[in-house]
């Protein structure tokens, strides 16, 4: 088996599912099987929507900034979905960044100026946006209802 189609593998752990995500087959497989357990758990087409594009918003940027498209290097997802609720953490390995530091997309300034619409649409879309202190690592949350 290839390297990226072991790599899409998702694994139980003591935190939740876990997956390393190289690239756009893993991003895929991942989304497959998670979309699956929220429909199963109950979530309407809107929000299994929102949580799809701000996972893949998450972990395209992960993939393409803190980790500069190294294909050595992975994105950590570890997820859970109740009920009630499914929460995320997305860690690249780069350096991390400032969220607060990026321009607000809707300024007239930057409506035509590429970048910042991904954390935009992740805050849209979820409950909860929080990134660790380095910036590296985003926990995405989002309660059913």
């Amino acid at each position: 088996m290839a390297k990226s189609q072991t790599a899409a593998l998702v694994r139980p752990t003591q935190r939740g599912n876990r997956a390393e995500i190289r690239g756009s087959v893993d991003l895929n497989a991942l989304l497959f099987r998670l979309l699956d357990e929220m429909a199963r758990a109950g979530f309407t087409d809107k929000e299994q929507f929102g949580v799809r594009l701000a996972l893949e918003e998450a972990i395209v940027n992960g993939i393409k900034h803190g980790n500069r498209d190294d294909p050595n290097k992975f994105v950590e997802v570890v997820y859970r979905v109740t009920s009630s609720e499914i929460i995320a953490e997305i860690e690249d390995q780069g350096p991390g960044f400032n969220p607060q530091a990026l321009p607000n997309p809707l300024s007239p300034e930057n409506i035509e100026r590429p970048g910042g619409r991904g954390v935009f649409l992740m805050r849209h879309y979820m409950s909860t946006v929080e990134y660790n202190e380095r910036g590296n690592r985003v926990t995405l949350s989002k309660v059913k209802g």
